[in-house]
């Protein structure tokens, strides 16, 4: 085709008849096979598909249905129909939340055809999985894609995008699809692998699901937070939209980063499945880094670089602001990073050291000598403790360093906040400078929820002396186990938290592990990684392991992934390293970035744009694939080789005959070789001389020079 007209294409044109459609794919073809019929004795093929293996996926079309439509695949789907920006897993999935999902995934897939796949790869020999599971994938094109993680294969169940929500620059582009009929080759696109986003602001960065109310809560590049609730059936309503300054106008601070995505404001028709109901608007709209949903209280909790903030989706209001940022955090509005502006920055940092050294030199007198003094004792005081082989000490982080106030974890927790009598709904939030905000909530009751407003207050405020960004936070109650998910103890799913005893504050951070008392928030005890090779924490979770000999048995330990592409299993509350495992290798930044772990010692992380890899900690939980291959039978002559049966009888009697005469000479030679072999002189003599090692070798007898009307005999000259 013309490359003016119709540009770099990957095209199979299938013509039958009068009928022609060039399937135009999404990425370059590599390879494709016609699937026909196998009977030999048939006239013609009867091809029933086309196979066609892209650059990146695997498609199959039905030849047999009217319109040639796609057949869905069972397996090798592409992960990254677009760049995949995040993942949340979700473990243990109730029966009626998995089939309402399925069903809005059927509603979707009514373009597929029904033939079933026509590739029998042999007989899955694995046992069902014991449970159903969710992985959440969030795209760079607004999409949430969901897949079926009980098993070994990832299977596509439904898939749910934010892009109606907002006017993006593709809505008056022209669909390839929408082609007149009059337009030569009837061009079809095919293959789901969709490489370029339109607006990189639709990108997903947090997504949290709530499998016992069905909330989903999907977050933005721009600063957007969707607030989703699962519907059976296709509905026309308007998202209401709310901006949350969490600048809170505070002087000197000024956005220079991308604009928010603007919004719909009139009625918006949602297919069947989760649609968006409440719309957040961050502001200034930077990417979103902490999401937190708590269905029971029917609130969500959302951080960005700028601070963080609470919203309540029943009533649809804002309950609470607070600003992170801090003087030396200008960098955090400059928006998306660029090397230029790490240089700025670096440049900006020296020459900041180099001025207060130079002016901390100038007004050094007595009192600054007597610090120096002791400053310089303390370092070989230190020097000369003797530290733990697995400990090193944790260098103090400039409180001027840039992103101090990015908002990296938040949690709810039902505990003693303020009080050893009294247990109330709090909010954690910790940032990338070692800091800890806690607030105490007011709930109001169920029958007084929509007449009361929901009310946040601070409580404590912790400062980490080594101002390591905190990774995770994490309450235990009485006895020691984490306190459970929002209404799960109530679907008897876990146990009640224990609310008589005192209960547990965890703190993570990227270099240790602190644990607090509550309501006091008095230190107890902390680890410090192994780091001699600078090993940072980078995922937490908490893992349940089981046992294999008793089903009963089972403990709750920190799984823990580093900078180095290890993971370690530390117990609780004792803090007492367990295990440590090579997983990822240290280079693949991307592979532990996309890290993410599941509730029973699992995880998935990306080892390519396409490819997932899954590891389990737990000899309890391991999927591995089991299969059987049986071999397959001779294939039949095809029609090219057919002859009538009258004439392959004569020539297998004439190639067996000939086979047979050849087999009786062989026979009868082979005695009579080795007869004249025994009888020969010259040979018996040269049989000799090998032995006794006076043979000459192949290169010394064949460089001799050999005259003309000699007789050769065995290779040497007589």
């Amino acid at each position: 085709m013309p490359m003016a007209s119709y540009g770099d294409r990957h095209i199979i044109s299938v013509v039958h008849g009068s009928h022609q459609t060039a399937f135009d794919f999404t990425s370059r073809i590599i390879d494709h096979v016609v699937i026909a019929s196998s009977d030999p004795t048939a006239e013609y093929d009867d091809p029933r598909a086309l196979l066609v293996l892209a650059e990146e996926e695997l498609v199959m079309i039905d030849l047999q249905s009217p319109g040639w439509p796609v057949i869905q695949c069972p397996y090798l789907i592409s992960l990254h129909c677009s760049a995949i920006t995040c993942s949340h897993h979700i473990s243990s999935i109730p029966i009626k939340l998995w089939e309402r999902i399925i069903s809005a995934g059927r509603k979707q897939n009514t373009q597929f055809s029904n033939m079933p796949w026509p590739i029998n790869g042999g007989v899955n020999l694995a046992p069902s999985p014991p449970q159903r599971d969710l992985l959440l994938t969030g795209h760079e094109d607004g999409t949430v894609r969901f897949w079926d993680a009980s098993g070994v294969c990832l299977q596509l169940m439904y898939k749910m995008s934010t892009v109606g929500v907002f006017h993006t620059d593709s809505d008056h582009n022209d669909n390839v699809n929408s082609n007149d009929d009059e337009d030569w080759p009837p061009l079809r696109k095919v293959g789901s692998f969709d490489p370029y986003s339109d607006d990189p602001r639709l990108g997903v960065q947090k997504i949290y699901l709530c499998k016992y109310s069905g909330y989903l809560s999907v977050a933005g590049t721009a600063g957007q937070i969707l607030v989703l609730e699962l519907n059976d059936e296709g509905a026309e309503h308007v998202v209401e939209q709310i901006l949350v300054d969490l600048l809170q106008e505070q002087d000197g601070y000024r956005w220079k980063g991308h604009e928010r995505l603007r919004a719909r404001e009139d009625s918006i028709h949602f297919p069947p499945g989760f649609q968006p109901f409440a719309l957040v608007q961050c502001q200034p709209p930077a990417a979103i880094t902490s999401l937190a949903l708590h269905s029971e209280w029917r609130l969500l909790a959302f951080g960005t670089s700028h601070g963080f903030g609470l919203y309540d989706f029943q009533q649809r209001r804002p309950v609470m602001v607070k600003c992170t940022l801090h003087a030396s955090d200008q960098i955090a509005l400059e928006g998306p990073l660029s090397r230029v502006k790490s240089l700025k920055k670096s440049l900006r940092q020296s020459f900041r050291r180099i001025r207060r050294s130079q002016v901390n030199k100038r007004r050094a007198g007595p009192e600054s000598r007597v610090q120096e003094a002791n400053a310089r004792f303390e370092q070989e005081a230190l020097h000369e403790m003797e530290l733990a082989p697995v400990q090193r000490r944790i260098e103090a982080r400039s409180a001027e360093d840039s992103f101090t106030g990015f908002v990296r974890t938040l949690y709810f927790a039902d505990t003693y906040l303020r009080d050893s009598s009294r247990h109330t709904p709090s909010l954690w939030a910790g940032t990338n400078g070692g800091t800890v905000y806690a607030y105490s909530l007011r709930v109001p009751p169920t029958e007084r929820r929509m007449e009361e407003a929901v009310s946040a207050t601070q409580a404590k405020e912790i400062q980490l002396m080594h101002r390591a960004p905190v990774v995770g936070i994490l309450v235990l109650d009485g006895h020691n186990v984490p306190l459970p998910e929002p209404l799960e103890a109530a679907h008897d799913l876990s146990k009640s938290p224990d609310m008589q005893g005192s209960h547990q504050l965890l703190v993570t951070s990227e270099e240790q592990f602190k644990v607090f008392t509550l309501p006091k928030v008095s230190s107890k005890l902390k680890l410090k990684l192994t780091a001699t090779e600078g090993c940072r924490v980078r995922k937490m979770a908490v893992c349940t392991f089981g046992s294999c000999k008793s089903e009963e048995h089972s403990e709750n330990h920190l799984t823990v992934l580093t900078n180095l592409g290890d993971i370690q299993v530390v117990s609780l509350p004792q803090l007492k390293p367990q295990v440590r495992y090579e997983c990822i290798r240290k280079e693949d930044v991307s592979g532990i970035a996309s890290c993410v772990f599941t509730k029973h010692g699992q995880g998935f992380y990306l080892i390519s744009p396409s490819e997932m890899e899954r590891f389990s900690l737990s000899t309890c939980w391991l999927v591995a694939p089991r299969g059987r291959v049986d071999p397959p039978e001779f294939p039949q002559h095809t029609r090219l080789q057919r002859k009538s049966s009258k004439e392959q009888q004569p020539e297998r009697t004439r190639l067996s005959d000939r086979s047979n005469r050849d087999a009786d000479a062989h026979r009868a030679q082979g005695p009579l070789m080795e007869n004249a072999l025994l009888n020969d002189d010259k040979m018996l003599k040269e049989i000799q001389n090998t032995l006794e090692g006076t043979r000459t070798s192949f290169g010394e007898r064949h460089s001799r020079p050999i005259g003309v009307g000699l007789r050769l005999s065995n290779g040497a000259a007589e």
